[in-house]
């Protein structure tokens, strides 16, 4: 019942599917692994750039990625998606690499992009 329990948390329904998980092939969620997948990931999502970039993500297909600036820049662009804006140690929570990964209309998956997060990862913007 914390201070985000109603707001993030409440509205979540847990699973009514039942999973096999000793069926599925995971292998790809070890570091060096998950790196390559995650990098991938990056690369093949459609770079959206200004202030319009909640608009223009509407008419493209897959995956998008969102460049924020900074943290004031983050948390408007997180406001306008309803996601979770807070930071802890420099970062946004749920952040891999400065990059927060999250899904929008269903099958469209969202990556905010941190200023330097590309570089990290060694991806080379176009």
């Amino acid at each position: 019942m914390g201070q985000f329990f109603r707001q993030y948390l409440e509205p979540i329904k847990l699973n009514d599917v039942k999973v096999n998980w000793k069926s599925m092939d995971l292998s790809y969620l070890v570091e060096d692994k998950y790196v390559k997948h995650f990098v991938n990931m990056l690369k093949k999502a459609t770079p959206v750039h200004g202030t319009d970039a909640i608009l223009k993500a509407y008419n493209i297909d897959g995956d998008v990625r969102i460049q924020y600036q900074d943290k004031s820049d983050f948390e408007r662009i997180a406001s306008q998606f309803g996601i979770f804006e807070e930071w802890k140690d420099g970062v946004p929570r749920t952040a891999y690499k400065g990059i927060v990964v999250f899904r929008y209309q269903t099958q469209r998956r969202v990556f905010l992009v941190g200023p330097d997060s590309l570089r990290q990862l060694g991806i080379k913007e176009a």
